[in-house]
């Protein structure tokens, strides 16, 4: 599963950042992310109405893992100790970590919480990426050497080669 740094405001404007393991696209320009509503971050979410959703990369695999071991309801200062640095996001009212190489600035949809599982759900309204993983203007996500992590043992893995193209290669074998 990717690992994605959900960064958001506290009440006093200082940076909250989280690991979340557990989050997808449901569609182009939706992210749904599945958080209790336990985590300072997803009563961040719901006061501001915006987060951004970063890729971790293997550059920061520490800084991310800190993320997910420590709990912004207990350490208010997580995100200064981790040597991060943040900016303000260009579209919405939360923090880009200048370090990560692509960022998806989201607003905040609804949160969902059923049966089947409880959740931040969020329209993508801006993307932004470094240069370094970039070519002709479009992210190659073989240059962000993303992470993911893997539940059953708990590792993080380096994401980094392409090894077919999507909806093109099954067409090999469709009559």
């Amino acid at each position: 599963m990717p690992v994605l740094m959900v960064a958001t405001y506290n009440d006093n404007d200082s940076v909250n950042v989280m690991n979340a393991a557990w989050g997808t696209m449901q569609a182009r320009d939706t992210v749904a992310l599945q958080l209790t509503e336990s985590h300072k971050t997803v009563k961040n979410i719901k006061k501001r109405g915006a987060f951004t959703v970063s890729i971790a990369d293997v550059n920061h695999v520490i800084e991310a893992d800190y993320f997910g071991v420590v709990s912004g309801n207990k350490v208010t200062n997580k995100f200064e100790n981790s040597g991060l640095t943040s900016s303000k996001a260009d579209t919405v009212n939360a923090p880009v970590i200048n370090e990560f190489p692509i960022c998806l600035e989201c607003e905040f949809i609804e949160y969902q919480d059923n049966a089947y599982g409880c959740g931040v759900i969020g329209k993508v309204v801006n993307i932004t990426a470094d240069e370094n993983v970039m070519i002709d203007e479009k992210i190659d996500m073989s240059l962000v050497n993303a992470i993911a992590f893997d539940p059953y043992t708990h590792g993080y893995y380096k994401v980094a080669e392409r090894v077919g193209d999507a909806f093109q290669d099954g067409l090999q074998i469709k009559k």
